[in-house]
């Protein structure tokens, strides 16, 4: 199933496969009867690797000392590492390029290079008890104050939080009428973490419940500017759908692979499993959905490349959203059925990723939200002009 790739992103395609296949893989039977967790030992030797390899900086521009790849190259690594399960790929930290067109030139220094170069780890804290995926509708404030701002509310499932050093936090404003993005250290008075859930999947970044309460943050902890509004948290969800599509992707290939060569060896009546025809189309279901999984997310990445209106874009990351997290979550389900009852057994790969990949459907809007967003995007735009 080959995408036609140029050199460059074949050779990053290749890295992120040799990381994923030698570094992370060998350790998710460990993490998932661990609760995630890996040696310090483990996780840090990870992480350092990646960072040697540059996976902090792909997307950071060469100015700040990035490697500035192409979408096409980010998803065609970020594929390979959603081959693996329980978030053991979540081990260093990324930024983004859209963080420096927001932030300042001290908050770059002060936030966004030490993610780059790992010594820093990020979180969002956007979603609301009350808005779930409509984050247009925040309760959370910011009261302008001298020299400053006072946040308030409360945000649920902040990912990775609990190994994070800060927060983008999306607050509203009233007196400006509204929605700006804070960055807030953890350590900041009047954060209180108030829940911690247990979750279907079993990773070491955990999604905790937080409250803010009368927090002080200086001007200089507003990111962007008046009249901004959302427009960097559309960045980031843009970003994080198409990569949401690459990782289901990486996912999805591995499950078809694996069940594959399981229905090789299982001999069924004497005969190999896979010569049931039953089973011969379940696995074409799962390449069938694969390929059009590859093609949309790559071709969106290009797209992304390409500079293509950034509303008609947002559309089409909604798109791959929408598509490959459920077409993934199809392929896991098939996946474990063929397994049969080993695929119900936690060291299975198709019984980890039958859990883990049905939250793709969920965070980063669910489902219903993307399909919202293409709704509309056809209403305006006409089918051609999506």
């Amino acid at each position: 199933m080959e995408i036609k790739l140029n050199n460059q992103a074949k050779k990053w395609q290749k890295i992120a496969r040799d990381y994923a296949d030698n570094y992370l893989q060998p350790h998710e039977i460990e993490a998932e009867l661990n609760n995630g967790e890996l040696s310090k030992e483990i996780t840090s030797r990870n992480k350092k690797k990646a960072i040697e390899l540059g996976f902090t900086a792909i997307d950071v521009p060469e100015k700040y000392g990035g490697l500035q790849l192409s979408m096409v190259e980010q998803v065609a690594i970020w594929e390979q590492l959603g081959r693996v399960t329980n978030a053991l790929s979540w081990c260093f930290p990324e930024a983004q390029s859209w963080m420096f067109d927001a932030c300042s030139e001290e908050q770059i220094n002060q936030y966004i290079i030490p993610l780059m170069k790992g010594a820093k780890k990020d979180c969002y804290a956007i979603t609301e008890s009350g808005s779930g995926s409509d984050v247009a509708n925040l309760e959370a404030t910011a009261e302008k104050v001298k020299n400053g701002y006072i946040l308030n509310g409360e945000k649920w499932y902040v990912t990775s939080a609990n190994l994070a050093d800060y927060f983008w936090f999306q607050a509203y404003l009233p007196d400006e009428e509204e929605d700006a993005l804070f960055l807030v250290d953890k350590d900041t008075d009047g954060i209180e973490m108030i829940e911690s859930p247990l979750f279907s999947h079993t990773y070491a970044a955990h999604h905790p419940t937080y409250k803010f309460e009368n927090v002080l943050v200086n001007e200089g902890q507003r990111v962007g500017k008046r009249g901004d509004g959302m427009a960097f948290t559309h960045s980031w969800f843009r970003h994080e759908r198409l990569m949401i599509g690459a990782r289901s992707c990486g996912a999805a290939a591995r499950l078809i692979e694996d069940a594959k060569k399981f229905a090789e060896e299982r001999i069924v009546d004497g005969k190999p499993l896979i010569e049931k025809q039953i089973i011969q189309f379940m696995l074409a279901d799962c390449a069938t959905e694969l390929w059009a999984s590859r093609l949309m997310t790559f071709e969106a990445a290009r797209a992304d490349d390409e500079k293509l209106d950034v509303k008609v874009l947002h559309n089409r990351c909604s798109m791959v959203k929408l598509y490959v997290s459920e077409a993934a979550n199809r392929i896991a389900d098939r996946a474990l059925q063929i397994f049969g009852g080993r695929g119900y057994m936690r060291e299975n790969v198709a019984e980890r990723f039958f859990r883990e990949l049905r939250v793709d459907r969920i965070w980063e809007g669910t489902s219903e939200i993307q399909r919202l967003i293409i709704a509309r995007s056809m209403q305006k735009r006409g089918l051609d002009g999506m």
